[in-house]
């Protein structure tokens, strides 16, 4: 299958890169295109001829969004638009990639597809716009809802936690819950999305949802670091953004990939942490 990634230098394009190695694929960084440009899209659609575009370029910062709102509705929002409008012009399914913020928090249980979005924050309402741009402008579309992406070279909260936990005691939200989800996994079960299911919105994020106090509990466990751990609540560390305190995802799309655990997500990074250590001693 003939594959174009768009946003493909983020934590999960480097993913898809990887676990898409048996189709032809295309990435593309955002300095390579810019999704807004109407006319850039089409014509890297017309030099590639995908069969499939998978969008995983996003503006995600949450707090600058609240003062870069034309920035973050662009990326989020008419970016998609156009790519799922040039995209249903010739015939090629999409993937756009979405986030669990597109919820409030306020359901007390894990949310699944047919729960209705009320997002809280400027981030959240362009992410949901673009969702629902690509659904209306191209029928054959995979809208994939995830959480809280970590992966071993990017910039998220995990790495974070790796930094902080040169300290003796490092405070931790403990009052908001998600779905930690290593990239990777969410690439390869992506990858198996385009081949086996059919096309619509499904929930793929690391299964069983956790806060981010038993996170890092369970990530300085595994890396074998003596830090004491604290959990606060989320007013201890004030933001621009309001965050949805419980976005646990789950799915009820059948049939749809199999998400590991976050438990098992979180081994998989310290292994390949440990891995990327071992490549640079020889």
């Amino acid at each position: 299958m003939r594959v174009l990634i768009t946003g493909a230098g983020g934590q999960l394009g480097r993913a898809l890169t990887g676990s898409l190695r048996g189709h032809e694929v295309t990435t593309l960084r955002h300095a390579e295109l810019d999704i807004t440009d109407r006319y850039a899209v089409a014509l890297a659609m017309e030099a590639t001829s995908p069969e499939i575009v998978v969008n995983a370029a996003a503006y995600n910062d949450v707090d600058r969004a609240e003062t870069r709102i034309e920035t973050a509705e662009a990326i989020n929002a008419l970016g998609p638009r156009i790519l799922a409008e040039v995209s249903a012009e010739r015939n090629i399914a999409i993937v756009h990639v979405s986030t669990d913020y597109v919820f409030d928090g306020t359901a007390g249980r894990p949310y699944h597809e047919h729960d209705r979005p009320n997002p809280l924050s400027a981030y959240a309402r362009s992410k949901r716009a673009g969702e629902v741009a690509v659904m209306e402008a191209n029928p054959r579309h995979y809208v994939v809802r995830t959480a809280w992406l970590f992966e071993a070279s990017g910039k998220n909260f995990l790495n974070t936690m790796r930094v902080l936990a040169k300290r003796p005691e490092v405070q931790v939200v403990a009052d908001q819950f998600g779905s930690p989800t290593y990239a990777p996994q969410l690439a390869r079960a992506i990858a198996s999305l385009i081949e086996d299911a059919s096309f619509g919105i499904y929930h793929l994020a690391g299964r069983g949802g956790t806060s981010r106090y038993d996170l890092v509990r369970e990530l300085y466990a595994l890396l074998g670091v003596d830090v004491k751990v604290v959990g606060v609540s989320h007013e201890a560390f004030p933001a621009a953004a309001v965050r949805p305190l419980n976005t646990i995802l789950t799915t009820i799309r059948h049939p749809a990939p199999v998400m590991p655990t976050w438990q098992e997500g979180v081994r998989e990074f310290v292994a390949d942490l440990h891995n990327q250590e071992l490549k640079g001693s020889i």
